[in-house]
C-alpha cells in the first residue's frame, strides 16, 4: 500500500514541478500558438509590434515632447521590456486557473504550471524585445555598459523568480476571490508609475530619502532595481546634459558603482528566490479546494 499526502511538502512539490517540465514547455508553445493562429506572420508580430512602438516613441520623445534627456527612448524602452514581462505575466496569470476550469477538474497535474506557463511565455516575448533594443542600440551607435552586462542574468533571474511567485500566489486568491484579476489590473497601474520607468532617478521620490538616510523604501518595489539595472546597461549614462538647457545636469539614474550594483542584484535574487518558495508552498494550501470552487 503507498500512502500519498493530501498537502505534500515543498521539496516534493518542487521535484514534482521538475518532473513535469515537459508539460511546462508544452504549454508555453501552445499559449504562443494560441495568440498567433491563423496570423500569417505568426511570432514575427511580437518583434514587430515592440520594434512600432520603438519607432513611435522614437518620434514622439525626439520631435514633440522634448524632455531634455537625449536618447531617451532607449531609457525608456530598456525599462519597459522589463516593465512588459511582468505585467503580462501577471495580468495573464491571475485568472488563469479559472478560465481552464476543466483542465483543472479532469487532469492530475501540478495546478502552478498553468500560472508558469504564462510567465514563460512572456519571457519569450521579453527575449524577442529585447532583440529589438539591442538591435534599435546598435543603429543608432549606442554602446552598452559592457562591464555592467554582467549584472544582468542576475537580474533577469530576479524578474523570473519575483514574477514567478506573484503569479502564483494570485492565480490561486482568484479561484476563492474572483474580483481579484480586476483588482490587480487596478494596483498594476499604480504599481508602474510607482516604479520609474518614464521618468527619471532625479524626478523620483529617491533623492528626498536619500537625504533623510531612507533610500531603501524606494528599492522596496523588486521591479524598481530590475529596471534601474537594465536602464544602467542600455542607456549607461547616470548624469547627462539636458538638450533643452545646456547649462543643466540631469540625474537621470543612481550613480552607483558597478560592485553596489552586483551586490544589491545579488541580494535581490536571494530574496526573490526565498520568496518563489513561500509562493508554492501558499500555492499548495489554497489548491486543496480548487475542484469544489471552481
Amino acid at each position: 500500500m503507498r500512502v500519498v499526502s493530501a498537502r505534500p511538502t515543498l521539496p516534493t512539490r518542487l521535484s514534482t514541478l521538475w518532473s513535469r517540465r515537459e508539460l511546462l514547455l508544452s504549454l508555453i508553445s501552445s499559449d504562443i500558438r494560441i495568440k498567433y493562429k491563423n496570423s500569417t506572420l505568426g511570432i514575427f508580430w511580437s518583434m514587430l509590434a515592440p520594434a512600432f512602438t520603438l519607432g513611435v516613441y522614437y518620434m514622439v520623445f525626439s520631435l514633440f515632447l522634448k524632455n531634455g534627456i537625449p536618447n531617451f527612448v532607449i531609457y525608456l524602452f530598456s525599462g519597459l521590456v522589463v516593465w512588459n514581462m511582468f505585467q503580462n505575466s501577471i495580468n495573464t496569470a491571475t485568472g488563469v486557473i479559472v478560465d481552464r476550469a476543466a483542465l483543472v477538474k479532469k487532469v492530475a497535474f501540478p495546478r502552478e504550471i498553468l500560472a508558469l506557463s504564462n510567465v514563460g511565455a512572456a519571457v519569450v516575448y521579453f527575449v524577442v524585445q529585447m532583440v529589438v533594443l539591442v538591435i534599435f542600440v546598435a543603429a543608432v551607435g549606442h554602446a552598452p555598459a559592457w562591464r555592467f552586462l554582467l549584472i544582468l542574468p542576475i537580474s533577469f533571474l530576479s524578474l523570473y523568480f519575483f514574477t514567478s511567485a506573484l503569479a502564483m500566489v494570485m492565480s490561486a486568491i482568484n479561484v476563492h476571490l474572483r474580483d481579484m484579476k480586476h483588482l490587480m489590473e487596478v494596483l498594476l497601474q499604480l504599481w508602474f508609475w510607482l516604479t520609474p520607468v518614464v521618468y527619471s532617478y532625479e524626478h523620483s521620490i529617491a533623492p528626498l530619502l536619500s537625504r533623510h538616510g531612507l533610500t531603501l523604501i524606494y528599492f522596496i518595489n523588486p521591479i524598481t532595481l530590475i529596471v534601474v539595472t537594465f536602464q544602467r546597461v542600455f542607456y549607461v549614462n547616470t548624469i547627462v546634459r539636458s538638450t533643452v538647457a545646456p547649462h543643466a545636469m540631469i540625474n537621470i539614474l543612481p550613480t552607483w558603482s558597478f560592485e553596489r550594483f552586483l551586490v544589491l542584484n545579488v541580494a535581490l535574487f536571494a530574496v526573490t528566490v526565498v520568496l518563489f518558495f513561500i509562493a508554492e508552498a501558499i500555492f499548495g494550501r489554497l489548491e486543496g479546494d480548487f475542484e469544489s470552487v471552481l
